[in-house]
């Protein structure tokens, strides 16, 4: 599954995407950005989550998108964070999940 357009709705604190299935999903920036699974937030060598949730702002926000390859997104977070690829099958998990 791909994306076939993604939208920040900032005023909303809202990633959008519509998918090529036709499906449209949407979740909030905080879950999002809590949901992240670099090796800053998940250890590489245990799978321990490594972010607490009560760090990160609820007001987190998108700062900045790109497009990596076919498979994901990069995201710079008002936080500071952008070391986090979404892919879209993580994109799609997180989207269904809220």
């Amino acid at each position: 599954m791909t994306p076939a357009d993604i939208q920040a709705d900032r005023p909303n604190h809202t990633l959008k995407i519509k998918w090529s299935d036709g499906m449209d999903s949407s979740v909030d920036f905080w879950s999002l950005r809590c949901s992240c699974r670099c090796a800053r937030c998940i250890s590489e060598h245990t799978g321990e989550r490594l972010l607490n949730p009560d760090d990160v702002p609820r007001d987190v926000s998108i700062e900045s998108m790109e497009l990596v390859g076919g498979y994901a997104l990069r995201i710079r977070w008002t936080d500071g964070h952008d070391t986090g690829l979404f892919t879209w099958e993580h994109l799609r998990e997180a989207t269904l999940a809220s």
